[in-house]
């Protein structure tokens, strides 16, 4: 049975892009930008690689409320991934009308 997956399970899947090829950092700042263009907040979380299943992310500042510049996004999620060695970086953007995350991916994986 394991030959029918349509995915090998070569490495832990986290979320869904995580089952396509890996996003250029063009793609993204696509990404990044419809977020923001959509009036949701970004925010950057990490965690270790043994609890990216968990709930709980740990959060990277507070999220940037209004911002409207992709490039700061991007700026931080470096950071984060330079300050936190070895752990899963992810991004997420929260939608305001419906209280909820609008998209979220992970950008750096350990």
């Amino acid at each position: 049975m394991a030959d029918a997956s349509a995915y090998p399970e070569t490495k832990t899947r986290t979320e869904t892009f995580s089952y396509l090829p890996p996003m250029s950092p063009e793609r993204m700042a696509q990404q990044i930008a419809y977020c923001i263009s959509r009036g949701w907040n970004p925010a950057i979380e990490y965690t270790e690689p043994e609890k990216s299943f968990s709930n709980f992310w740990y959060l990277w500042k507070l999220p940037f409320f209004g911002t409207q510049s992709v490039e700061l996004v991007l700026n931080e999620l470096e950071a984060c991934h330079r300050a936190n060695p070895g752990m899963h970086v992810r991004f997420i953007a929260y939608d305001n009308y419906a209280q909820s995350q609008g998209m979220a991916f992970v950008v750096y994986r350990a």
